[in-house]
């Protein structure tokens, strides 16, 4: 059978992707890439620590970076992108700026890098954001070293809330992301960041964007945005504020204004806004009960 007709396959523009070695949300990545664009993961190795700051620092070293992007060449991507936001924030901004550094320089032909972090902060830009509701799925630890890397870059933490896993993030439902937005956005903010790669949001975010009448950012999505920007590429997807001006119109963000809360979502102030204390506990399987004296954890 002639099937030189077909011609083909399309010429494939690549994406190379660091994701930390505990990394399962692969498919997600996906659901923003166009059609003509592959995407070429690759992982960090092993180590046996969980979710933690000292996690974010091992998976961050610069030569673990190196390694891994050398592996990437041999499929000649054209962008390289880091998808992790712990260990993307954790050095503060030097840090962020010092990775993509090493990740171009490794490259051998100085590909366009970026990490979740930095793309966070160049979508947040794009948005015209200064303030920001938080939502992770970490301890406190990690959630505070968020703050303290937005604080640095002047954006402003309006509220957060946060689940105090340390292990299998990636198996957290939708409705407990939700129940997060929702008593995070407590007060006079411009946009919610969904922190961690491993944390699905795909689905939600256009919920999320017309409940709260916010534009709503997620770590995932930011990296994809950012990576598809640096080639010339655009990411797709549902209505999402940050890939479509149209959608951002329909949020109604005025920037520099305060925005409303939702009436609907109890306020846990002991979790959700930020500077509050929250009582700590043993980290816990997100798929076992959680402890009965945690209000939020459900």
């Amino acid at each position: 059978m002639d099937i030189a007709f077909l011609g083909g396959p399309l010429p494939q523009r690549g994406v190379g992707v660091v994701a930390p070695f505990d990394f399962a949300l692969d498919r997600e990545l996906w659901r923003w890439v166009p059609d003509e664009v592959s995407l070429h993961l690759t992982r960090t190795p092993f180590v046996p620590v969980e979710v933690s700051l000292d996690m974010a620092r091992i998976v961050s070293e610069h030569e673990t970076l190196r390694e891994v992007v050398r592996a990437l060449h041999a499929v000649q991507p054209e962008s390289l992108a880091y998808a992790c936001t712990s260990g993307s924030f954790v050095g503060g901004l030097a840090g962020e700026r010092a990775m993509t550094a090493a990740m171009s320089q490794a490259s051998g032909v100085a590909l366009p890098a970026v990490t979740t972090s930095g793309a966070l902060l160049a979508a947040l830009a794009e948005i015209g954001a200064r303030r920001v509701a938080v939502v992770t799925p970490y301890t406190r630890s990690v959630t505070d070293s968020l703050e303290a890397f937005l604080r640095e870059a002047g954006i402003a933490v309006t509220g957060r809330a946060y689940l105090g896993l340390t292990r299998r993030i990636w198996q957290v439902p939708y409705r407990d992301v939700v129940d997060m937005a929702r008593s995070a956005v407590v007060g006079a903010a411009d946009a919610l960041f969904i922190s961690c790669t491993n944390l699905p949001t795909y689905d939600v975010i256009p919920q999320l964007e017309a409940e709260l009448r916010l534009p709503v950012l997620s770590a995932n999505q930011v990296t994809m945005w950012e990576a598809l920007r640096r080639i010339g590429a655009a990411a797709v997807g549902p209505y999402q504020a940050l890939l479509d001006a149209s959608a951002r119109a329909g949020t109604g963000l005025v920037v520099g204004l305060p925005v409303e809360p939702f009436p609907a979502a109890p306020v846990l102030p002991e979790v959700a806004l930020a500077g509050q204390p929250f009582v700590e506990t043993e980290a816990y399987d997100a798929l076992e009960p959680p402890p009965p004296e945690d209000p939020l954890i459900t």
